[in-house]
């Protein structure tokens, strides 16, 4: 099953976790969860390819993550759909289709395994918000639409190649023009010249674990985050262990921030607020996308602890200073000359 846009595209790993634990732990959760196709499944027999069991409907949901009923939103410009039915495409019969635009949604009527055809044997029925049945093979299907649902259609947005390299540039373009603006104004920013606040700091290092544990979850265990893209939840104890970790951190992130916007506006002037929570946000930008793509190549990791030590030493250094100057009131970390007016200290 092809669904590009909730990954980056990277080189193939060679390690990651067998596709039976992480069935087994969708399934537990589904089980815990009461799923409703468990339910319609004891009474509704399925049509696929001539008739299967409950069970095999179930785990078609398990395997591709999606069942009869689930809501798809057009992500690209134009979906074509079939009327006929997919064993006269799979003949090269004569057919007839129909364009769904942008932003429309649809429902999955049913699905049908076609083992002729040779190309993708799973085709999936839909139905538009005009009522109008087609079909179409489930890998063109997943390549040009999101989940009816916000929080899957933001994770496309943010996967998507095109938005990461206009951010990239975008966020070297900030970074620039903010550095020197703040070297020319001696203003504050952090992992330089920090405020008095340690949750800004912290806030840059949840940033940077998060890119990397979220490209880590896509390196090593794909069907986890594939159903999580499909089923997305903001409850942080709902779904497997993975999932569970990376969601504490994206509260963690919220909550981290909220603090260091609060310490910024205690600390700092409005102007100067400003521009340190100006630099603050490109410095996440920054980290978000470097270790969201390096991760995926392993360099990540490496990157990830430096900056870590880096982050952490800086700021234990600036704030371990005990003294101040009494001429400018920089603070000191042991009497003599300020490094900052020459003025001697004794």
């Amino acid at each position: 099953m092809v669904t590009d846009g909730c990954y980056h595209k990277k080189t193939p790993s060679s390690f990651h976790l067998p596709d039976s634990i992480q069935e087994a732990q969708i399934s537990k959760r589904l089980l815990s969860n009461h799923d409703s196709l468990i339910e319609e499944a004891k009474t509704v027999r399925s049509e696929w390819h001539g008739g299967t069991n409950p069970i095999d409907s179930f785990n078609f949901r398990v395997r591709h993550h999606y069942s009869q009923g689930f809501n798809f939103v057009v992500r690209t410009d134009t979906l074509m759909l079939i009327r006929q039915q997919p064993e006269e495409t799979v003949n090269k019969l004569e057919i007839d289709s129909f364009p769904v635009i942008q932003g429309k949604s649809m429902a999955v009527a049913d699905i049908r395994i076609v083992p002729n055809d040779s190309i993708d044997s799973v085709w999936v029925q839909l139905a538009t918000e005009d009522f109008a049945f087609g079909w179409i093979q489930e890998g063109r299907l997943l390549k040009n639409v999101d989940p009816d649902d916000p929080i899957s259609q933001f994770i496309s947005m943010f996967s998507n190649s095109h938005l990461l390299i206009f951010l990239v540039v975008i966020s070297l373009i900030a970074v620039g023009y903010l550095m020197r603006k703040i070297h020319r104004r001696n203003a504050n920013i952090v992992h330089w010249n920090d405020i008095n606040s340690f949750y800004p700091t912290l806030l840059a290092l949840i940033v940077a674990l998060s890119a990397a544990f979220y490209a880590s979850i896509q390196l090593f265990a794909p069907e986890t985050w594939r159903e999580f893209y499909f089923h997305p939840s903001l409850n942080p104890f709902s779904q497997p262990l993975l999932l569970n970790i990376f969601l504490v951190l994206v509260w963690g992130m919220l909550i981290i921030g909220i603090a260091a916007l609060d310490d910024v506006r205690r600390l700092l002037k409005s102007g100067d607020a400003v521009l340190y929570l100006s630099g603050l946000a490109a410095v996440c930008a920054v980290n978000y996308i470097v270790f969201s793509i390096l991760t995926l190549y392993y360099i990540g990791y490496l990157l990830l602890i430096v900056y870590i030590y880096y982050a952490v030493r800086v700021w234990y250094r600036k704030h371990s200073d005990t003294y101040e100057c009494g001429n400018c009131g920089a603070r000191l970390h042991r009497k003599g000359r300020c490094p900052h007016c020459g003025v001697i200290n004794e």
